[in-house]
């Protein structure tokens, strides 16, 4: 992410500005310090014109990307922050299209009450468990099986149903 925004010339200050983020904040991300919410991490990569995949995994561009569940990485986040999250697959760089598995956090680690929003569509089909979608003001129940399709930039947030965990697939799709 720091090679990205030196290469593009701007400032820490600057990029931090465009996010809406403390400037010390944005120094803990790109020194990996920190875990931040995709939300973040996409007004970062909207700020340096990348895909969400090159800040999410920093790999070379491949053709094709088999992933076993046994070598991907474990998850990433924080539980405060509502929720954790599992790349995949996601080096396609130019399809606009970035895969992830949602872990929702149970209701006791889950500090979060405010909706994300974030400049990709969000397509979420559910996994495991259930969750309440607040999207928009409104709220949703889903459950296994279930699926939603919405505009990010409007403020959404998973909870779970019970304090189980919940896992969404979701795809976050730019409309460039």
């Amino acid at each position: 992410m720091k090679q990205i925004r030196l290469r593009k010339k701007l400032t820490q200050q600057q990029v931090a500005d465009q996010c809406e983020i403390s400037k010390s904040m944005l120094s803990k991300i790109e020194n990996g310090q920190t875990a931040a919410a995709v939300a973040t991490l996409s007004k970062i990569s909207d700020t340096l014109e990348v895909p969400l995949s090159w800040i999410l995994d920093e790999e070379k561009e491949e053709e094709l990307i088999i992933q076993k569940k046994s070598e991907r990485p474990s998850k990433v986040g924080d539980e405060s922050m509502g929720y954790s999250y599992e790349l995949l697959a996601n080096r396609a760089h130019y399809s606009g299209l970035e895969p992830t598995i949602v872990h929702v956090t149970p209701k006791e680690f889950n500090k979060r009450t405010e909706g994300y929003t974030h400049s990709q569509d969000e397509f979420i089909f559910i996994l495991e468990g259930s969750i309440i979608l607040f999207y928009n003001g409104e709220k949703h129940v889903m459950e296994k099986g279930d699926c939603a399709y919405f505009q990010g930039h409007k403020p959404h947030l998973f909870m779970p149903v019970d304090n189980e965990e919940a896992k969404v697939l979701t795809l976050f799709i730019d409309k460039g």
